[in-house]
């Protein structure tokens, strides 16, 4: 006892160690108890809780049984299906199933799942709003890439809000007004062959962009609206995209001509628009593909010698 003393401090005993002490406390006199490692006092307390364990019974709360996992779905599933229903509606629905629950079951039921009172939860949500918002707006920016001479090269493109579907208008050292203004042509022709209707246009306020590239959007029914002062968060659209192409393309690229640097984008553009998965789609392609075989031997496809990876199944 000597020796285990100087080598532990203190010792800790679980609840097993304790009940088995206050149990042979019980069958010698209480004056061998200076054996243990603990005090007298201490084998008491382990002694009365050891007997409150066996005669205290488990503690249930009042009031009534929770409602079964079964009804509370069938709850949620009325409330969310029927918005216009309220809380004696539904009890009246359930009632008609052989379901007994009471109106403020009903009302902490959807109080717990976040569905507010009839009939407030009418109407879309914020994000069916804004989805439904998007299908009619189009984001346009520039972006430069260097090339390994030094030479700056001007890409201008153009994103759908609503699909991430992303266009790529053209390519140049000098993005003068003619310029500018003929990619807008050629672009807002290709969505007229089309039938594509569109609403707005969201771009900064870069001097690229000028009176006469809005004039060509005005005229096929597209109003031009330009983010406020240095504020890149108003055209996130078209921000996110070019970290994106700089991400996954650029920044592991070396661009040697306005030639290369085209190929580069369209193989890009095409790889973002059919093959890249999009957070934004749930996950889902820009422009999905319905002939994609469901079975079959999975092959990958390199792009830029192995930068990027596409995954499909050999038909």
């Amino acid at each position: 006892m000597a020796v285990l003393r100087r080598q532990v401090g203190r010792a800790r005993f679980t609840w097993s160690d304790r009940a088995l002490i206050a149990l042979l406390a019980g069958l010698m006199p209480r004056e061998r108890w200076t054996a243990f490692l603990v005090t007298p006092k201490t084998i008491l307390d382990w002694h009365r809780r050891l007997l409150a364990r066996r005669w205290t019974y488990p503690h249930q709360r009042p009031g009534r049984p929770s409602l079964e996992r079964e009804t509370v779905e069938r709850i949620v599933r009325f409330a969310r299906g029927n918005p216009r229903w309220g809380y004696l509606r539904i009890v009246g629905e359930l009632r008609k199933l052989g379901i007994t629950v009471s109106k403020a079951s009903v009302a902490t039921v959807l109080a717990r799942h976040g569905l507010p009172p009839a009939p407030r939860r009418e109407g879309p949500t914020w994000s069916q709003f804004l989805t439904a918002q998007a299908k009619g707006i189009l984001a346009t920016d520039f972006f430069h890439v260097d090339s390994v001479m030094l030479r700056s090269y001007y890409v201008l493109f153009v994103i759908e809000v609503d699909s991430r579907v992303v266009h790529l208008l053209g390519v140049t050292t000098n993005p003068v007004m003619a310029w500018v203004a003929q990619r807008a042509r050629n672009f807002t022709s290709d969505l007229e062959d089309a039938g594509r209707r569109f609403r707005l246009l969201i771009r900064d306020r870069d001097t690229k962009f000028t009176a006469s590239f809005d004039e060509v959007f005005k005229a096929i029914g597209i109003s031009a609206i330009r983010t406020p002062v240095r504020s890149p968060k108003a055209n996130a659209f078209a921000e996110r995209f070019v970290r994106t192409v700089r991400e996954d393309c650029l920044d592991h690229l070396l661009i040697y001509s306005m030639c290369h640097l085209q190929a580069v984008l369209a193989d890009y553009v095409r790889h973002y628009n059919e093959a890249r998965p999009h957070r934004g789609r749930r996950l889902a392609t820009p422009l999905p593909r319905h002939d994609q075989p469901r079975t079959g031997e999975i092959c990958r496809r390199d792009i830029f010698g192995g930068i990027i990876h596409e995954y499909d199944r050999a038909a």
